[in-house]
C-alpha cells in the first residue's frame, strides 16, 4: 500500500514534468486532491483536463494507473464520462470496444445503473461503427428495458441513447424509427452543441427520412426544428423547400424541385411513391382550407384545386381515409367526397393567413346570425 501511495505522486510528477507549461497545474491540483481524498473535487479537475485536446497523449495512462485506484469513491457517471474519453485515445475500434465493455462491467451495480447504461450504449456505438449490429441492437435493447424503469435519469444518457439507436435504424434504413429517435436525441441536446458538419447530416438524413417514411404524413415537428435551418443557403436547399412544399401540399412547387431528387438514391428509388405523397398533401390541404360545412366536394373540384389527375382522385382519397389523414365517406356513384375531419399539421404563415380569413368569415357570420335573432325575436328578447 505505502509503495501505491509513493508511486502516485511519482506518476503525476512524471507527467507534470512532460505536459506544456499551461497543463501542468493541472496535475499539482490533482495530487492535492488525491492526498486529501476530495474525491469530487478531483473529478472535476479530470473531466476539465480531459476536456483539453492536450490530454489525449495522458489518458491512458492516468486512467490506467491513477483513477482506478479512486474509482468506486466517485460518481459513476463522472467515471464513465472519463471512461469515453480514455476511450477515444486508443488506436482502433475494436480495443475501444473491449475497455467500453470492460467500463459498462466495471459500473454494473444497483445504484449505477445510469452509468451502466452509458457505457453500454458507447459500446453499442462502437458496435455498429465495427458492422456488428446484432450485437449493438442487443445492448440497445437491455439498455431501453432499464431506461424505461428510471423515474428521472441524466440528460446526458438519453441522449446517447437516442442517437445511437437513431444511428442503428440508419443503418437498417428504418425511416421512420431513425426519424423518432432523431428528434428524441435533438430534443435531449442543443443545437449549438454540435458540429457543424453534424447539424447539417442530421438535417440532411432527418429531411430524407421524413419523405421517404411510408408512415410519416406530418412532419411539423421538424419543419420547426431549428436544425432544419443548417440546410439554407447550402447545396442542399431544395431539400428544406421541398419539405415546406409537402407540408403545404404545393404540386407546382414539388414540379419545380423535383429536378433535385436525383441527387439522393433513396429519393430517386421512391420518386413514384413522393408524387402520392405530396398528392395526399395536397388532398388535406384543400380539405383543411374549405369550412367544415363546405367539405362535400366533387372529385372534379378536387382534382382542380389539388392539380391531381380525375382519375387518380377516387384511390387518392380512399388511400387517405385509410392512412386516417381525412375522415368521411365516398359517393362513388355522384363522385363526391364528404369529409368530415381531418388531420392537423403545422401551418406556415400562408396557411395561417388562411386561416386568419376564415375566423373573420366565422366572425362575420356569428354576427349576422346575432342581428338576425336580434331582428326577429324584438320584444322577445328584451329585459
Amino acid at each position: 500500500m505505502a509503495m501505491d501511495t509513493d508511486a502516485i505522486p511519482n506518476l503525476l510528477g512524471d507527467m507534470r514534468d512532460e505536459a506544456p507549461d499551461d497543463l501542468q497545474t493541472h496535475f499539482i491540483s490533482f495530487e492535492d486532491y488525491w492526498e486529501r481524498k476530495l474525491w469530487h473535487e478531483l473529478t472535476e479537475a479530470l473531466l476539465e483536463y480531459f476536456q483539453t485536446p492536450a490530454s489525449a497523449r495522458h489518458r491512458i495512462q492516468l486512467y490506467d494507473n491513477f483513477i482506478k485506484t479512486f474509482a468506486a469513491k466517485i460518481n459513476q457517471l463522472k467515471l464513465v464520462q472519463l471512461g469515453l474519453s480514455t476511450a477515444s485515445c486508443y488506436r482502433d475500434n475494436q480495443e475501444r470496444l473491449t475497455f467500453l465493455t470492460a467500463l459498462a462491467e466495471k459500473v454494473n451495480k444497483p445504484a449505477s445503473q445510469d452509468a451502466y447504461v452509458y457505457a453500454t450504449v458507447a459500446a453499442a456505438d462502437i458496435q455498429l461503427k465495427l458492422k456488428e449490429y446484432d450485437g449493438a441492437r442487443k445492448k440497445l435493447d437491455e439498455c431501453e428495458k432499464i431506461l424505461d424503469t428510471f423515474d428521472s435519469v441524466e440528460t446526458v444518457v438519453h441522449a446517447s441513447f437516442y442517437r445511437a439507436n437513431a444511428d442503428y435504424y440508419k443503418h437498417k434504413m428504418d425511416f421512420a424509427a431513425y426519424y423518432k429517435n432523431c428528434l428524441l436525441f435533438l430534443a435531449c441536446v442543443s443545437v449549438n452543441d454540435l458540429t457543424p458538419t453534424e447539424r447539417q447530416s442530421r438535417a440532411y438524413d432527418l429531411a430524407i427520412a421524413a419523405l421517404v417514411s411510408d408512415s410519416i404524413y406530418n412532419f411539423g415537428e421538424l419543419l420547426l426544428h431549428p436544425i432544419l435551418d443548417t440546410l439554407s443557403h447550402t447545396q442542399h436547399a431544395w431539400l428544406r423547400d421541398l419539405l415546406f412544399a409537402f407540408n403545404r401540399g404545393d404540386l407546382v412547387a414539388y414540379d419545380v424541385l423535383a429536378g433535385n431528387i436525383g441527387k439522393n438514391e433513396f429519393l430517386q428509388q421512391h420518386q413514384t411513391f413522393l408524387y402520392q405523397k405530396i398528392s395526399l398533401s395536397a388532398l388535406t390541404e384543400t380539405v383543411f382550407r374549405r369550412p367544415p360545412h363546405d367539405r362535400a366536394m366533387s372529385f372534379a373540384t378536387i382534382s382542380e384545386e389539388t392539380k391531381v389527375q380525375p382519375n387518380e382522385i377516387e384511390h387518392l382519397i380512399m388511400k387517405a381515409l385509410s392512412l386516417g389523414l381525412l375522415r368521411g365517406t365516398i359517393d362513388q356513384v355522384s363522385e363526391i367526397a364528404r369529409i368530415n375531419w381531418v388531420q392537423p399539421k403545422v401551418l406556415d404563415m400562408k396557411q395561417i393567413e388562411n386561416m386568419r380569413g376564415r375566423l373573420r368569415e366565422w366572425d362575420s357570420s356569428v354576427n349576422q346570425l346575432g342581428n338576425w335573432i336580434e331582428g326577429v325575436g324584438k320584444d322577445v328578447w328584451a329585459a
